[in-house]
């Protein structure tokens, strides 16, 4: 049985939980029923496609102070799409000031690249490896971090 869908109060997907542990909610009565498997059940619960949470939880973690959602690769490489430098299919992210020149983890320094480019670059600032940024970095709003939540429990 493939694993089971929860969402939030508001019907914001949160995660996937194996069914046992989609049973233990049930049990606990931290969640309802919103979909089930036709025919099935687990004792006096039927078998849970999908849950919805009783409270609402609110997902701090999720997002930097300023409302802004929090910077990672796979947000990065979503953002840009394509390589930044030369527009081929964006695998690992580049700092445009080098870590090791004081360069931060943040959405503004931070693009989608391609492993060619990203090597040819290396230790250099865009200017000086005489490559030209295609992309302006900038930062997602604070729905951002949600629409790519809920695009990949649909693709799931």
């Amino acid at each position: 049985m493939a694993d089971v869908l929860v969402l939030n109060a508001g019907y914001e997907p949160l995660h996937r939980v194996s069914v046992r542990h989609a049973i233990h909610m049930l049990v606990r009565e931290v969640a309802v029923v919103e979909e089930a498997v036709d025919g099935r059940s687990f004792g006096p619960f039927p078998l849970p496609r999908v849950l919805r949470l009783v409270r609402y939880v609110t997902m701090r973690w999720l997002y930097k102070s300023g409302g802004a959602p929090a910077c990672t690769k796979l947000g990065v490489k979503r953002r840009d799409g394509l390589c930044a430098y030369c527009g081929g299919p964006a695998e690992t992210v580049d700092h445009i000031l080098p870590r090791s020149r004081g360069g931060p983890s943040t959405w503004m320094n931070l693009v989608a690249a391609c492993y060619e480019c990203n090597s040819h670059k290396a230790d250099r600032t865009p200017a000086e490896a005489s490559m030209v940024l295609h992309v302006t970095p900038h930062v997602p709003r604070a729905d951002y971090a949600r629409a790519i939540r809920h695009r990949a429990a649909r693709a799931a």
